[in-house]
């Protein structure tokens, strides 16, 4: 498995498995045992998908060393205080059966009156959370580069954002800031949340490619070093997602698939 390397030093897998809408249940420690068995070593999680402790099962039962997985892990918005935060994360850690996550997120901004000192005093309080070894490195999940900056005079700039990313969702702007402030950007919803699957010029490139769909906008992503967190319970699918390291899409390609705009954002307007 490649990987990308922290502003802090530490090694994240180049491509994830994500358990979002994954039910809170047994199929939930199913899937994701098939995906590590299947080489996946970043596991996509957070509070506010409700199915913590079975992909803690997932993790405790796969025989894959904890050092040799990177867990992830989201901060959910009802909690703003320090102590709730805190408090949060421990909670979640519990639940899971961990002594510390990989990457801990502040899952969204904080919208409205007063959300810049909010945020800030959430981020301070995440840094707390890196320096009590809690979590191996911090960041946010779909903050605009305005919403960074808004953080404030921080000790820790965010080492990761994690935003949606997919064709028609390239995200220029901010992808760009996070390059030039060193923070690694992974992206949700890498295949438009299905959407991509009829794209005309997706399908003549998989054709071209000799690869699927779901290959060339994964490869897509990764060549924008972009970590994308697919999520399949299908075990096809899941083999599939995870083998694109085999090949590269030619730069006049990638422009194609920069250019398509057919492919709505579920939350951001352009």
């Amino acid at each position: 498995m490649e990987s990308i390397v922290l502003a802090n030093g530490v090694e994240m897998p180049r491509i994830g498995y994500g358990t979002w809408k994954l039910p809170s249940g047994a199929g939930t420690t199913d899937a994701v045992l098939k995906a590590i068995e299947n080489g996946y070593r970043l596991i996509d999680c957070a509070y506010s998908y409700g199915n913590d402790f079975f992909v803690g099962k997932a993790i405790k039962s796969c025989g894959i060393e904890r050092e040799k997985l990177f867990i992830v892990n989201k901060l959910w918005n009802d909690f703003k205080t320090e102590e709730e935060i805190i408090s949060s994360c421990k909670k979640s850690l519990k639940l899971m059966k961990l002594d510390y996550f990989d990457l801990y997120l502040i899952h969204w901004p904080v919208t409205g009156a007063n959300c810049g000192q909010i945020n800030s005093l959430r981020w301070k309080t995440l840094e707390k959370l890196y320096k009590m070894g809690l979590t191996r490195a911090i960041g946010v999940s779909n903050f605009s580069p305005e919403q960074i900056e808004e953080l404030g005079k921080v000790e820790i700039l965010p080492m990761v954002n994690q935003i949606e990313f997919h064709p028609g969702c390239n995200q220029e702007k901010t992808l760009k800031f996070c390059k030039e402030k060193h923070i690694a950007v992974q992206g949700w919803s890498p295949l438009g949340s299905g959407e991509v699957f009829s794209n005309a010029t997706l399908v003549e490139l998989s054709k071209k490619y000799n690869k699927s769909v779901a290959q060339i906008c994964l490869r897509w992503a990764f060549q924008h070093q972009v970590v994308p967190i697919p999520r399949t319970e299908d075990i096809d699918q899941i083999k599939e997602n995870i083998d694109i390291f085999s090949f590269n899409i030619f730069p006049q390609d990638m422009q194609k698939i920069d250019a398509i705009n057919n492919i709505a954002s579920k939350v951001y307007k352009f």
